[in-house]
């Protein structure tokens, strides 16, 4: 008589991979990555190449010699982080500190808590934090888009505002919102706009976030709930004084909002687990978002944000955790 194996779960095996998932990440990054590339020019494929290349590294290195693993790597874990920190810094951001960013996001952000699946936080965002106060004059430099695609390999030395950035600016001067001249949304649309090369194309980001919802990569609960909150909130403050607060539809498309809520936020790792969870840090994100954007210092608040809610992160799967079967009423 054979003996009764009883063996830990999971039970039944999914088609979904660690391996799958990152490169489906990459793959629904590409138009966003293309669209930055058409705008910025040759100076966004220089950051990526570094960024993702450093990221692969530091994790090999780490792996190999301290900690004494074998190396993942081909996870394409380190590819995302590199791939995400290159969208969310300026296209002219020099090579070094694009290299730093990247050993804190992997060093000290991913490997200094165990690897994969154990770090805390967002890698990629907390090195771009870690960027913006360490370089505040690189980080905030902001390569105009290259207008036609004849010149898309050429260096372009001319800079500008972001749009919040000059939202910010004109409203600290006493302009009201209709006074300033803001970008049109067809160009937000299609990221004709100063800002994080990876950030500036809202069709593009759409596109590779509704191939992760029919992949599966992701679910809707965090994009929606996060998108919603930002427009409601924002939407409020327009009503009550139109003077001074911009229109939803601006806050959504301006910015890092869309690449924050449909590819930071979403991190399977740093986000919590239950749909209700993912609704709750999805509000919160928005909340702190247009909270900072608004009446912060710093004309985005995208990074922050996510950043604070990670850290609710495992309140939340305490708060919101499910019901165990067979549990003693």
């Amino acid at each position: 008589m054979n003996p009764l194996i009883v063996s830990g779960s999971p039970h039944i095996h999914g088609e979904m991979t660690i391996k799958s998932i990152m490169w489906g990440v990459v793959i629904a990054l590409l138009p966003a990555w293309l669209a930055g590339v058409w705008f910025f020019g040759i100076g966004a494929v220089i950051v990526t190449l570094v960024s993702i290349a450093s990221c692969v590294l530091f994790e090999f290195l780490i792996q190999k010699f301290v900690l004494k693993q074998e190396p993942t790597v081909n996870d394409g874990s380190a590819v995302v982080t590199g791939l995400l920190l290159a969208m969310n810094v300026p296209s002219s951001l020099p090579w070094w500190q694009v290299v730093i960013g990247s050993l804190v996001a992997i060093g000290i952000v991913k490997m200094a808590f165990g690897g994969l699946g154990k770090n805390l936080f967002n890698p990629a965002l907390i090195a771009r934090v870690f960027l913006l106060i360490s370089f505040p004059v690189t980080m905030t430099t902001w390569p105009l888009p290259i207008e036609s695609r004849a010149n898309v390999f050429n260096f372009d030395g001319v800079t500008g505002p972001t749009p919040l950035g000059t939202l910010k600016t004109q409203l600290a001067m006493g302009q009201t919102v209709a006074q300033i001249k803001l970008p049109s949304y067809t160009n937000l649309l299609w990221g004709n706009i100063g800002g994080s090369f990876g950030e500036v194309s809202a069709i593009a980001l759409i596109i590779g976030g509704i191939y992760m919802l029919y992949r599966k990569i992701i679910t809707w609960h965090i994009p929606v709930s996060f998108i919603l909150t930002a427009f409601i909130f924002s939407g409020i403050l327009c009503l009550v004084n139109p003077n001074r607060y911009a229109d939803p539809v601006f806050h959504i498309l301006a910015g890092g909002l869309l690449i924050g809520a449909i590819f930071m936020a979403t991190d399977l790792v740093t986000s919590p687990m239950t749909a209700w969870g993912k609704i709750i840090f999805g509000i919160g994100c928005g909340v702190f978002t247009i909270l900072i954007r608004v009446f912060g210092a710093y004309p985005e608040g995208v990074s922050f944000a996510i950043l604070i809610m990670n850290a609710f992160v495992p309140l939340i799967d305490r708060a919101f955790k499910p019901k165990r079967f067979g549990e003693v009423k």
